[in-house]
């Protein structure tokens, strides 16, 4: 078997997160050919387009981190029906300067718990919206919705139940199975020709940052920003977006 390496996101940035203990759980329970490594993300500033002409140290540390990696994974809380600002912060980062998204054709899989019975499953939602939105393939099953009970998983990641620890060792086989599918259909470097580009490159309102390779289906030109779009960004499809 191929092995690859993971790189995995902790959304929350508690020192007692319980995503953070079934991160440890996962790592333990992964099958010896995924390589895990934490990337962490607590010491990104806000991003703010002023910084895609010369990103910080922290932000190219962050990118060269994800590039560095086969696949990514999420385990993540859900506040107020989403993902944490941190997160998404992280996420936009990854996703800029215009044309360097770090997520381009990078298997992802999503998995979060919580202490209530939907266990994540709206931020998880969300999360994936976000993550199509950036070109990322993502594993659509098993989907993993974790309720944290009380002593569920033990500080060093030994999951106690026996059911659970069965699945999210099967959780982590399937994923190394779905980044093998992956890279069996799509190739690792990205396709320089026949790629439509209708969004001004030196502008700094090209947000959001979806890679051109996501449209070389499409033939023609993309149509123009409307010509009142002002400052307005513009997403993929050149078209404005009111922010």
């Amino acid at each position: 078997m191929t092995d690859f390496k993971v790189g995995y996101f902790v959304g929350s940035l508690a020192t007692k997160s319980i995503n953070r203990l079934l991160a440890k759980a996962l790592v333990r329970l992964a099958p010896k050919e995924l390589l895990m490594q934490e990337i962490p993300f607590k010491d990104l500033p806000l991003y703010s387009y002023d910084y895609d002409s010369n990103y910080p140290a922290v932000a190219t540390a962050f990118k060269d981190a994800i590039a560095s990696v086969d696949a990514v994974l999420f385990v993540t809380p859900e506040y107020n029906r989403s993902i944490p600002g941190a997160l998404k912060n992280a996420i936009d980062w990854a996703s800029r300067p215009w044309g360097k998204n770090s997520f381009t054709r990078k298997p992802s899989a999503v998995i979060g718990t919580s202490p209530g019975k939907i266990g994540t499953a709206v931020a998880q939602a969300h999360l994936r919206s976000i993550m199509a939105f950036c070109n990322s393939p993502l594993m659509n099953s098993i989907e993993a919705y974790i309720q944290f009970e009380k002593d569920l998983i033990t500080s060093d990641g030994e999951v106690m139940n026996d059911s659970t620890r069965t699945f999210l060792q099967g959780f982590m086989t399937e994923f190394h199975g779905f980044i093998g599918r992956v890279y069996t259909v799509l190739p690792r470097e990205l396709p320089t020709r026949g790629i439509v580009n209708s969004v001004d490159e030196s502008s700094d309102e090209s947000f959001p940052a979806s890679d051109p390779p996501s449209r070389t289906s499409i033939t023609g030109a993309l149509p123009d920003a409307p010509p009142d779009a002002g400052d307005d960004e513009r997403g993929a499809n050149g078209t404005a977006l009111r922010s």
